[in-house]
């Protein structure tokens, strides 16, 4: 189906712009990924779970996507804490980028097309701050090497900060000629690693790697450029003056996801520590989790409350509860086969297309539930239209469901989907135990007309939270939820 044209909102110019790729058919992403030093938590992966779900968009709309999302393995926080550790350098980046990949894994986060990691690409960070030199929009000194701020056109596009009144948060000394001027390369210190440069040893700046590793993989002009709203400044105004500086276009449209918060504040290192990913896998399941993280507008703050995790966790297993009972109407195939994938709902496309609508996209999937359970009950009853209304309707619930990743009978989902139904393994397993007992001499008493004890079983289990449904090919229990 046509799925319409994609609006997104343009950091840089804040409007909501139609999405025109630059090559018909494809779309080139770049999203900075994690600077690797220390585990992560849930304000982290925020990040990759909102733009996998743009990703997964794009590719819906037919096209191939390109998708970039860097590590920084070397920064002056990496350099410290390894130190504080007594570990090498190399070693706690390398540690902590496993952590990040096993994060992602864990919330269905589709791999990137590439990860590159800024030590891999130090030629070509001395060769854009060549360009930069040449161009005379840079200089070095004492080993360091600067952006002259002041002369790039147009600096401060993306963030409004006013020339006059800004702050790079870096040393005023170390030879710049401007204090307003930003580093990009760092001479070397005792004890630091370095790399030769014609300008003496050093290490990267954090702003040069990205401007360098995007334009390497995507070229010197590409679609999109996301990250998290935290890097507006000075990271991303950086990066693009770099660009710009050396003479590339850079990114055509810029998206900054919102924080996760607590108590209305950006989440600390202590809350990081308590709400890391392995801590908050400990109350729900990671399909669960992935669901909560992005069912807020990518641009919101995400307020984190433990009573918000559970209830996104109970409206994800209602999606999921229709769509096992859906497939079980057909027997003797796996659910996935049962129920594929069908095409999104217009409506559904028309909320993704304006800036990634998650939460009214939610809504219309939900009410399509909703509908569906109304198609369910006469279909267990044994109407042949109903049945085939019902799997159409989960049909479409996957194909939405799959575009924010959290498709219950999708490849990364099925298992969990069928043997834990928002439960662990063993207690699953147990519960079927007593339950098909219960069940058992329930049929048994309807059999022999004891309506008393049929109802008795019936009443026990529903207080218990398990819902009976009578079919055609018996009854089937699920949990409430």
């Amino acid at each position: 189906m046509n799925t319409g044209t994609l609006r997104i909102y343009d950091t840089a110019t804040r409007t909501l712009r139609d999405f025109e790729p630059i090559r018909p058919g494809h779309a080139s992403v770049y999203l900075c990924g994690a600077t690797v030093q220390s585990i992560p938590h849930i304000g982290h992966v925020r990040s990759g779970v909102a733009f996998d779900i743009l990703r997964n968009w794009l590719t819906a709309q037919g096209l191939d996507v390109a998708f970039v999302r860097n590590v920084t393995d070397i920064d002056d926080k990496i350099l410290t804490k390894a130190a504080e550790h007594g570990r090498p350098w190399w070693e706690w980046a390398a540690t902590h980028e496993r952590a990040f990949n096993w994060a992602y894994e864990q919330l269905g986060v589709t791999p990137p097309s590439i990860e590159p990691r800024a030590t891999g690409h130090i030629p070509q960070m001395i060769e854009y701050m060549q360009r930069i030199i040449d161009n005379g929009l840079g200089y070095a000194s004492e080993g360091n090497v600067y952006a002259r701020t002041a002369a790039i056109e147009n600096y401060g596009f993306l963030s409004g900060q006013k020339l006059e009144e800004m702050d790079q948060g870096e040393s005023a000394g170390q030879g710049k000629e401007d204090p307003r001027d930003f580093t990009m390369w760092k001479a070397a210190k005792p004890g630091e690693p370095a790399w030769e440069t014609p300008w003496g040893r050093g290490r990267p700046g954090w702003h040069i790697e990205c401007s360098a590793m995007a334009t390497t993989y995507l070229g010197s002009e590409f679609d999109i450029h996301c990250g998290g709203l935290d890097l507006q400044f000075p990271h991303h105004e950086n990066e693009a003056a770099q660009a710009h500086a050396a003479g590339d276009s850079f990114a055509n449209y810029w998206m900054h996801n919102g924080w996760v918060t607590m108590s209305g504040e950006k989440m600390s290192k202590s809350l990081g520590n308590v709400l890391s990913i392995p801590n908050v896998l400990k109350l729900v399941r990671p399909v669960e989790l992935r669901y909560y993280l992005g069912s807020a507008h990518y641009r919101s703050m995400l307020e984190y409350s433990e009573a918000a995790l559970t209830e996104a966790a109970a409206g994800y297993r209602r999606i999921e509860k229709f769509v096992l009972r859906a497939s079980s109407l057909i027997s003797g195939a796996t659910p996935d086969i049962a129920v594929p994938v069908g095409e999104v709902l217009p409506e559904f496309a028309e909320k993704m297309n304006e800036d990634l609508a998650v939460p009214q996209a939610l809504a219309i999937i939900h009410d399509a539930i909703r509908r569906g359970n109304k198609a369910l009950e006469k279909a267990e009853a044994g109407d042949a239209e109903a049945k085939v209304e019902t799997i159409r309707i989960a049909s479409e619930v996957r194909a939405m469901t799959a575009v924010l990743g959290v498709d219950p009978l999708s490849d990364a989902w099925l298992e969990s989907t069928l043997t834990t139904r928002g439960g662990s393994d063993s207690a699953m397993s147990a519960l079927d135990v007593l339950v098909q007992a219960e069940l058992e001499r329930r049929s048994t008493a309807r059999a022999g007309k004891d309506w008393a004890v049929a109802d008795e079983v019936r009443d026990r289990l529903a207080a218990a939270g398990v819902e009976i449904t009578d079919t055609a090919d018996g009854a089937k229990w699920s949990l409430k939820g």
